[in-house]
């Protein structure tokens, strides 16, 4: 088991969302708040503490994976790799472009990723797959939120 593992993949995770929201910056402290929004719409300082714990998580159950060195890892990293870039895409596309219908789409498609990371994950690791969990869970979440967002705000 290869402990720095547990280290670099958090950081990159972490990474990826830190510069998704310096890209993303202007549009989640200049439009976001003048939106109309579901009154479910949790305070805004709660936001990068979710995604900074969900981060480290898909990080942490992607290091399990790849201790685990038995046949099978390799279809972990291309999905972890697509999940991560739709996830960075998604933050743009809300809140850099303002494009709330495609970026509910992107989110259908990071939701259905989450899922085929979850089972990916789960034939080497049962720990890795029920880490992502939240992520799924938040992402659930979270679309319910860009829907709200998408139809108030023609």
């Amino acid at each position: 088991m290869k402990k720095r593992n547990f280290l670099i993949w958090p950081a990159v995770a972490l990474g990826v969302g830190g510069i998704s929201y310096l890209l993303s910056r202007k549009g989640m402290e200049q439009t976001y708040p003048l939106l109309e929004k579901s009154v479910l719409t949790p305070p805004d300082w709660l936001f990068p503490i979710v995604w900074s714990i969900l981060y480290i998580l898909m990080g942490v159950g992607f290091a399990l994976v790849l201790a685990k060195q038995r046949p099978g890892i390799q279809d972990a990293e291309p999905i972890w790799i697509l999940q991560l870039g739709a996830n960075f895409l998604w933050s743009l596309l809300f809140f850099r472009w303002g494009m709330y219908g495609t970026a509910l789409v992107c989110l259908i498609a990071l939701w259905l990723l989450i899922v085929i990371m979850i089972v990916v994950f789960g034939r080497t690791s049962r720990l890795a797959a029920w880490l992502q969990v939240p992520y799924l869970l938040w992402v659930s979440f979270a679309g319910y939120l860009n829907y709200v967002v998408w139809q108030l705000n023609p």
